[in-house]
């Protein structure tokens, strides 16, 4: 019991200690990390079981796949990758969860049928260690698929319908928004991802402000570096194209 008191103990300290970092570097450990993180607006769960991880658990998991830029809230043992087909990668350092429950010893058990009364229970606190399925590999296609972002937080209709009849490639996920020339399409983080809304749409038509200058349509000059007067310029029409269809969604 003592060393069982003394292992809970610690592991409270750890974890302690590392919101204390967070809380150092600026970051609110308690508020969702999506904004940083490579990954959607998901909570972290179990890729085998799909079951989500709760408690201080999920403070823990954010943190690490902010700071590693995992792309996956999925999480799993190393015996669960062995038994799906796949493996750790060699040199792979996991990260240390807990799970808590209560238990009744079975000397507890029969002394309290014996005396008539409820028994008592222990509480336990046991140590795991998981990797994102980032940190594997050979594992199936449904352990490291996409995972279903929750619904817009907000929905403007005439914006929305402007984002689908324009035909760009659009993709919604990640950490960055930015439009590639080179494989002509525009990636902008989920909407849970800002801490207004709205500035998902504001963002969202800016980069489309960008497509419009692929080779294939406007054919603007888009390969000027940062600070350069066909950079600046480029930044312009993305804000024009940004701006006037806003004066809308208010």
């Amino acid at each position: 019991m003592r060393k069982e008191r003394i292992e809970r103990a610690s592991l409270y300290s750890e974890v302690t200690n590392r919101i204390i970092v967070e809380l150092e570097e600026g970051r609110l450990p308690w508020v969702q990390p999506w904004d940083s993180a490579a990954c959607g607006c998901t909570m972290p769960q179990n890729a085998g079981t799909a079951r989500r991880y709760t408690g201080i658990n999920v403070l823990i998991l954010w943190a690490e796949v902010v700071a590693k830029g995992y792309a996956s809230q999925r999480w799993l043992t190393y015996r669960q990758a062995e038994a799906a087909g796949g493996n750790v990668r060699r040199g792979e350092k996991g990260t240390v969860i807990c799970y808590a429950d209560r238990f009744t010893p079975k000397a507890e058990a029969e002394a309290a049928r014996g005396d008539e009364r409820e028994a008592r229970q222990v509480a336990f606190l046991k140590r795991f260690v998981v990797f994102n399925v980032d940190q594997c590999e050979g594992l199936p296609e449904a352990y490291i698929a996409p995972m279903v972002s929750p619904d817009p937080v907000i929905a403007i209709g005439a914006a929305d319908a402007l984002i689908a009849a324009n035909g760009a490639r659009f993709q919604i996920g990640g950490s960055e928004a930015f439009y590639s020339p080179s494989h002509d399409f525009v990636a902008v983080p989920p909407q849970a991802a800002f801490h207004e809304p709205i500035n998902w749409y504001r963002t969202a038509l800016h980069e489309l402000g960008h497509w419009t200058g692929h080779g294939s349509r406007l054919d603007r000059h888009q390969k000027g570096g940062f600070g350069s007067d066909s950079y600046a310029k480029e930044e312009l029409v993305a804000l024009s194209g940004q701006s006037a269809p806003c004066l809308t969604l208010h």
